[in-house]
């Protein structure tokens, strides 16, 4: 899903090289999850049950809510 590719691809390059290794592991079971998990997951609409992968998300969608709000400032 183009949507999702819009919040894993930024945080991918951004934030996954500092990611503990566990942490990057739990990045990548994530993106092996069906699309439809993650878009609800990622849309806040609901969290995963597992509390690392809902940890990872939180951090998916901190991180893309920091940079968007940091470009509407540059603006």
């Amino acid at each position: 899903m183009w949507e999702l590719d819009l919040l894993l691809v930024p945080f991918l390059e951004a934030r996954y090289d500092q990611l503990s290794v566990e942490d990057q592991a739990r990045y990548r079971e994530l993106i092996a999850g069906e699309d439809q998990d993650l878009f609800v997951w990622l849309m806040r609409r609901e969290w995963p049950e597992d509390p690392e992968l809902r940890r990872i998300v939180k951090m998916i969608v901190e991180h893309a809510e920091t940079t968007d709000r940091s470009r509407r400032q540059a603006l």
